[in-house]
């Protein structure tokens, strides 16, 4: 990876208050979402307007209003915004973890020391610990649509927007098990890093595709009339799944390994 090189707002300390100025703008100087794009683009290139949007929403930025509704950043609303995108993209901290560092800061407090660069589990790691992690929250976890967009740090445009992509579907009664919430916490993760739902729907594919090659080999087993035999159709699902999972991670992994440093 090469080295980054800081723009003029990120060379400058995250300020203590939301309406501090900063950078080589004046401080009075207000941009539209527009201009702020322009200027984070220069490094990070993934940013988009319906993030900046989504962070306001999480409030870790508070841009003013116009009286005719138009958002306008202040020079400490871009560093803010910055910040937390820096946080993301080199340290791999979740949003509530990143409030947490700017909460502190304007208290006049330091931060909580950072994770290594290089602390972030592989694929493989990754794929096991999801595993477990869902495994663990399925059983006996029903969620209500708001509950599902508090855990997942999500809105409710973005859960709407997965579910018209049917990556996300909540039950017959309405509300979301344990799997839904693993689903909706690793695609609110991957939108944070630019991935938009049509950018996933080749993953939810290939997910269908894993699910009836599953079926394929446990079908014959879940019509048995042996119970036992049934209950061992569930645990062989199981069993492929995890396997499945952790395939194509090995593969993500090994195909990244194989690109050539750019």
């Amino acid at each position: 990876m090469t080295a980054h090189t800081p723009s003029s707002v990120e060379a400058i300390h995250v300020p203590g208050s939301r309406r501090a100025a900063g950078g080589r703008r004046r401080g009075d100087e207000l941009l539209s979402i527009g201009a702020v794009l322009t200027f984070l683009r220069d490094d990070f290139p993934e940013v988009t307007i319906s993030k900046i949007r989504f962070l306001e929403a999480e409030g870790l930025v508070e841009p003013q209003r116009t009286p005719s509704g138009y958002r306008k950043f202040s020079p400490a609303d871009v560093e803010r915004l910055a910040y937390v995108l820096r946080m993301q993209r080199d340290h791999y901290l979740p949003l509530r973890v990143i409030r947490e560092h700017l909460d502190a800061m304007e208290r006049g407090e330091a931060p909580p020391a950072l994770p290594a660069p290089d602390a972030r589990p592989g694929p493989l790691d990754e794929a096991d610990r999801e595993l477990v992690a869902a495994s663990g929250a399925v059983a006996g976890v029903r969620l209500g649509r708001a509950e599902l967009l508090a855990a997942a740090e999500a809105g409710e445009s973005e859960l709407a927007e997965w579910e018209s992509y049917g990556l996300l579907a909540p039950g017959p009664d309405g509300g979301y098990d344990g799997e839904a919430l693993q689903v909706a916490r690793l695609v609110a993760e991957l939108g944070r890093f630019g991935l938009q739902p049509r950018h996933l729907r080749a993953i939810k594919a290939a997910a269908d595709r894993e699910v009836a090659l599953v079926e394929q080999v446990v079908a014959p087993l879940r019509r048995h009339r042996n119970p036992q035999t049934r209950a061992h159709a569930e645990a062989t699902a199981r069993e492929l799944a995890t396997l499945s999972v952790r395939l194509h991670a090995a593969m993500v992994q090994a195909g990244l390994k194989a690109r050539p440093a750019q």
